[in-house]
């Protein structure tokens, strides 16, 4: 007497994509797969990658199914080898938010021990490279102008505030060494770029966009580090200093080594950058003669940056042994 082997009961392959890949760039596994299938379904007639996968020759079946019709699919039947007796593998291309009701229902069948359960694959046919959440950032940004009433009317002008206040946020996080704060305000600085980047693309006189922004660093990183996209050399932190303000130098042509310092930032950092463009220039400037808090303030800070300290950072620290203090006293009242 012999017995029949039981019948496999297939494979079911859920086939994921990223939406920040252009649609039809799969890789080489998933092309295979879905070549390979019984039957490949899909629950959204509007799907991207659809076209591409009909062009490529891949027959898919606009279908919802359930579990339970996914599991018969892939059991009761034969594969295309005719006669094999293997179950059939299915593959399904889940919707950009994914089919929950379908992916939960498996996994009860799963778990119900009553149901010979084909074999269940996660296949990524396509991956995030780095950077790609930016994208979801632009799109993010394109919504809100359009339709927040608040973020709709923003200027350049109206934002500039924000842009100083996160800045400093991003800098007591990282004085503070919290990395969870340095992770969020560094969202926030990035936010004020890609706000300011969306509103210049409504000029109607000079628009540019996120990527214009984008491509710009990009060029001017390359062009300043000749040492390491060019043939120049650069052995130590100083000679990457000198090549960077040599070649900003020429970028510039400037009048006076002050070109280009903001006047409108603090004034010890306003202090520390003119006497750092002093010395950088190799030139021999005294302080201005007078007297009152401002010039003892200037000739700390000058006296400071040529020690190699950050007179702002080193009056934010003492400022915050002061707020320590003051709590401390607070305390004890």
């Amino acid at each position: 007497m012999t017995t029949e082997a039981p019948v496999a009961a297939g494979r079911i392959v859920l086939l994921t994509a990223s939406h920040r890949v252009a649609p039809g760039l799969l890789s080489w596994p998933a092309w295979q797969t879905l070549r390979a299938a019984d039957r490949v379904l899909c629950a959204d007639e509007a799907h991207p990658q659809l076209p591409y996968l009909r062009e490529a020759g891949v027959v898919v079946e606009i279908a919802a199914v359930t579990a339970q019709e996914l599991v018969d699919a892939c059991a009761g039947g034969t594969s295309q080898a005719e006669g094999s007796g293997e179950g059939r593998t299915v593959v399904v291309v889940p919707s950009g938010e994914g089919d929950t009701a379908l992916t939960d229902g498996l996994a009860r069948l799963a778990g119900s021990g009553r149901v010979q359960m084909p074999d269940l694959e996660l296949l990524p046919g396509s991956y995030d490279l780095p950077g790609a959440r930016l994208l979801d950032l632009v799109q993010v940004m394109d919504r809100i102008r359009a339709e927040c009433p608040w973020s709709s009317t923003q200027t350049h002008t109206g934002l500039a505030k924000y842009g100083i206040e996160e800045a400093y946020e991003l800098v007591e996080a990282i004085e503070d060494g919290d990395r969870d704060e340095l992770r969020e305000e560094l969202g926030d600085v990035l936010l004020q770029v890609v706000f300011h980047a969306r509103i210049a693309q409504e000029d109607e006189h000079e628009p540019f966009s996120i990527d214009d922004v984008a491509g710009t660093i990009v060029e001017k990183l390359i062009h300043r580090h000749p040492h390491v996209f060019g043939d120049e050399r650069a052995e130590t932190p100083e000679d990457v200093k000198e090549h960077w303000l040599r070649t900003k130098a020429i970028e510039k042509q400037r009048d006076s080594v002050t070109d280009g310092v903001p006047l409108g930032q603090p004034g010890l950092a306003l202090a520390a950058k003119l006497a750092s463009r002093v010395r950088s220039a190799g030139l021999d400037v005294p302080l201005p003669a007078g007297s009152g808090i401002g010039y003892e303030l200037l000739a700390l800070a000058v006296r400071a940056e040529a020690s190699g300290t950050d007179p702002e950072a080193a009056l934010r620290a003492a400022g915050r042994a002061y707020r320590d203090a003051i709590r401390a006293a607070e305390g004890q009242e």
